[in-house]
């Protein structure tokens, strides 16, 4: 006797689970989509009058000139911060008990609600809300950091001139918002539905925390011949890799090439898509809130570029910042795992506590770094 696939009740297991899935990752309200598209809209407006106003003609940033945009991207970040801490509930709509009820378990917000005070509940969801995003700001900037050795390698490797920086880590940011939303918020929609990926994470970190300690010393290099991206640029497209000016694409006797500048932005958004493996699940270990996981990472991100030009000269004299970094990521991914484990039912370590402990570890390692400076080998 067959029967139909439809009439399975392992079918119709698999439908259940694809549409609770759908439903989580397309479940946005309105006030959501209003948040996403203007902070997006206002991303693209400062990044537009970065590049068509202040930046229009290619030069070298000085280190004064990296101070100045550094401290208006962090002032920007930290003002987005206040509005948070003050408005962050505008952010799901939430205007009654039952609304901040739902948006509190839906991304376990570790706060104590009070069904007969929803005023005070609020506040507190405010406040925790914003420093879930410090934390997670301060995560994404640090771990940041290490991405910074990785694009000042793949600059020195191609033989990029200097005034090209600022163009090529400008077209990669851009880059990296889209496949950051889409991978924060598709890690968004596994976590609430199956909220064992978590240990998945946990463990990938921690792996990568140990890894980055065991491997601290090695010199890592860029293969400019045998690179996995450049490989797949060549064999799909004409390169000119005699170009040496600004422009990404360039007509021969009527037929388009790809230069050496475009091989380098694909291999830095690429370098950042490995990237982002580590640092979004670290960021997740602070909250589970794709909103402020996306904002916290957008603003990082943004301010990476002008902290790469402030830090590419004195970056080698932090030497104990790697194992600062590595201890960083195995305290998250053990986080992230902890509340997995049986005997550490109930274990839980706050927010601020976090905050503490990540600010501690790269004070630690920053400030060891320049208390211990490396001897020289005569």
């Amino acid at each position: 006797m067959c029967h139909r696939l439809d009439e399975s009740p392992f079918y119709s297991l698999q439908i259940y689970e694809f549409s609770t899935f759908g439903q989580n990752f397309f479940s946005v309200g309105s006030n959501e989509i209003f948040f996403l598209v203007g902070f997006l809209f206002l991303i693209g407006l400062f990044l537009a009058v970065d590049l068509g106003v202040f930046h229009k003609k290619d030069h070298e940033i000085r280190t004064k000139e990296a101070l100045l945009w550094t401290g208006i991207w962090v002032s920007m970040a930290m003002i987005a911060g206040a509005f948070i801490y003050f408005f962050g509930e505008k952010i799901h709509g939430i205007s009654n008990w039952d609304e901040l009820h739902q948006i509190v378990e839906k991304y376990g917000y570790p706060v104590t609600l009070d069904k007969n005070n929803f005023d005070q509940s609020l506040i507190a969801y405010r406040h925790n809300m914003a420093l879930e995003y410090l934390t997670g700001y301060i995560v994404e900037y640090s771990l940041s950091l290490d991405n910074i050795f990785v694009i000042v390698m793949i600059f020195f490797s191609f033989g990029i001139e200097k005034i090209y920086y600022h163009r090529v880590l400008f077209w990669g940011i851009l880059g990296a918002v889209v496949m950051r939303f889409v991978f924060i918020f598709l890690s968004s929609a596994l976590i609430q539905r199956f909220n064992w990926i978590l240990v998945f994470f946990g463990a990938l970190l921690i792996y990568t925390g140990i890894k980055m300690f065991v491997e601290r010393n090695k010199n890592q290099k860029i293969d400019t011949k045998n690179h996995p991206v450049i490989r797949f640029t060549a064999k799909y497209f004409a390169v000119d890799r005699d170009y040496t000016g600004h422009r990404f694409f360039i007509r021969k006797a009527g037929k388009l090439f790809v230069t050496s500048l475009f091989i380098v932005l694909l291999i830095v958004e690429f370098s950042d898509v490995i990237f982002a493996v580590d640092s979004v699940p670290a960021i997740f270990s602070i909250t589970k809130d794709p909103y402020i996981v996306y904002a916290s990472n957008i603003f990082a991100i943004i301010g990476l570029r002008s902290l790469f030009f402030l830090l590419i000269n004195i970056l080698d004299k932090f030497r104990f910042l790697h194992i600062g970094l590595s201890a960083l990521l195995v305290f998250v991914g053990s986080k992230m795992i902890m509340p997995f484990l049986p005997f550490a039912d109930g274990f839980h370590i706050s927010t601020l506590h976090s905050l503490y402990v990540i600010l501690g570890i790269i004070v630690l390692s920053v400030v060891a770094s320049v208390l211990i400076p490396e001897k020289k080998r005569n």
